[in-house]
């Protein structure tokens, strides 16, 4: 038996229940590990709700899709994956609603696994790829930021926001981050944050194009959406990119075009399924992760480990707003 997480119904952190199940055997395309360590993201806390882009189609449901663990088992028609080989299991090759890896064992589609490269262990493991392949994938491969470029950064202390700061760095743009409250100013100036920008106490839009000489950010990354859009869209420069990968407000997000005069404003949503449904995609969004973490470029930054029976104040804990970086849940064998 292994223990694993799943709601029953639909609601609050407290919906998360504990189960002991039978972990099964991997059958065709499938493996099985036994995992060692999760990625908390905001798409299990959206999912849980019933708020995701994926609705919940049965119950009780199982959550997760970043993991790092051993290979146990493989089935059929699977190669490459030895028992004992250390992997990561990537966010975006398969539905919470066919599979989950809140567990101390999991069957996985053997395309979400990614050998772990040697120095990489099962925390940092669990920690890396949802950040980093949201933030090459938006910024690179669709916004095409270049070096010399100005990138906003909105929710910036989550784990994606702390990759695209890095990312920025690392293709020679210059990221300036925007956080609700002073009191994580100075850790975004020491992940790499050229500016930020304090939401609850600064014009957002004002201070970018003062720090801009008036010209806008060539690209905003904002993770919040919502009626904000509009006064972020004040701060794009002619011709630059709204990219919206996040929808943390809940709220219905306008169009600002029209409000703002019709600029030459773009607008486009994106999920980290641009980058794993591609396989070109996918290759070089692993090769440019993999040699950051070579040269420490990037590095996972986790902000709080919690044991897998803690799942309901990890949850609580993403949904409080206070972390900086990665939730990650550990599983003791």
């Amino acid at each position: 038996m292994a223990r694993t997480v799943r709601f029953h119904e639909i609601g609050g952190p407290e919906v998360l229940r504990l189960d002991d199940l039978e972990p099964g055997e991997p059958g065709p395309g499938e493996v099985r590990i036994r995992v060692d360590a999760i990625g908390v993201n905001r798409a299990e806390i959206l999912f849980r709700r019933g708020r995701y882009i994926e609705p919940v189609t049965r119950l009780p449901a199982r959550l997760g899709t970043e993991a790092a663990g051993v290979v146990e088992a493989a089935g059929p028609d699977v190669a490459g994956f030895a028992e004992g080989r250390p992997v990561s299991v990537l966010p975006g090759f398969f539905s919470q609603n066919d599979y989950g890896v809140y567990a101390e064992r999991a069957i996985v589609p053997a395309s979400a696994l990614l050998s772990r490269p040697d120095g990489l262990d099962a925390v940092s493991g669990a920690a890396v790829w949802m950040p980093y392949l949201t933030a090459y994938g938006a910024m690179v491969e669709v916004a095409g930021t270049r070096a010399g470029d100005v990138v906003v950064i909105t929710a910036a202390s989550s784990s994606v926001g702390l990759a695209a700061i890095h990312t920025a760095n690392r293709i020679g743009a210059t990221p300036i981050a925007v956080t609700r409250t002073r009191a994580k100013r100075r850790r975004l100036i020491e992940e790499g944050a050229a500016e930020v920008v304090v939401s609850d106490e600064e014009d957002v839009a004002g201070r970018v194009l003062e720090l801009t000489e008036g010209r806008g950010a060539g690209h905003v990354f904002d993770a919040v959406a919502g009626p904000g859009v509009t006064e972020l869209s004040r701060a794009i420069a002619p011709g630059g990119t709204l990219l919206l990968w996040g929808g943390q407000s809940g709220q219905p997000t306008p169009y600002p075009g029209f409000d703002l005069g019709m600029p030459a404003l773009n607008m486009r949503t994106y999920t980290v399924l641009e980058i794993t449904k591609e396989p070109e995609r996918l290759r070089r969004a692993v090769a440019f992760v993999t040699s950051g973490l070579r040269t420490g470029a990037f590095r996972p930054v986790v902000d709080r480990l919690f044991p897998l029976e803690a799942v309901v104040r990890a949850h609580r804990h993403m949904e409080s707003g206070t972390q900086i970086g990665k939730i990650v849940l550990t599983v003791d064998h």
